[in-house]
């Protein structure tokens, strides 16, 4: 899917106890943690390097992140956008998806994003984000020993 092409998206309101943070490598263990709870795609110890990660703290434990991995010319990715079983329903990654969109637009670049089909609450939330579909693909991937 790709992003608005410039101009920014609305700001979310915050939930009360929760902060977005930009993510270091201090932060790679819970990073690793959420993502092997929710699945989002690709994300190995180093995947954070690629870009900036942004993170939901609630009460101080990371529940929601996003981030950016893959920069063609003109363009960003935005990855691993996931959110903890328990503090979904709260906006967590619509507030990180619209604050990387922002960060993107104003390098004057486009957001993309890969969502699988039958993420179809993930495709909601991109396509109210102001997100289209622009070809549908089939990934495969490939680990060498």
């Amino acid at each position: 899917m790709i992003g608005p092409a410039g101009g920014r998206p609305g700001r979310p309101e915050a939930e009360p106890g929760s902060e977005v943070v930009e993510l270091g490598a201090g932060d790679v263990p819970e990073m690793l943690e959420l993502t092997a709870r929710t699945r989002p795609g690709p994300f190995w110890p180093r995947t954070r390097e690629l870009g900036t990660y942004l993170g939901v703290r609630e009460n101080g434990t990371l529940v929601a992140m996003a981030g950016e991995r893959l920069r063609p010319p003109g363009w960003a990715e935005i990855s691993a956008v996931c959110t903890a079983p328990e503090a979904r329903g709260r906006g967590h990654a619509a507030r990180l998806v619209r604050a990387l969109v922002a960060r993107i637009t104003s390098r004057n670049e486009r957001p993309f994003l890969h969502v699988a089909a039958a993420n179809t609450d993930a495709i909601a939330l991109y396509e109210r984000l102001g997100f289209v579909v622009r070809k549908r693909v089939t990934f495969r991937g490939f680990r060498t020993p």
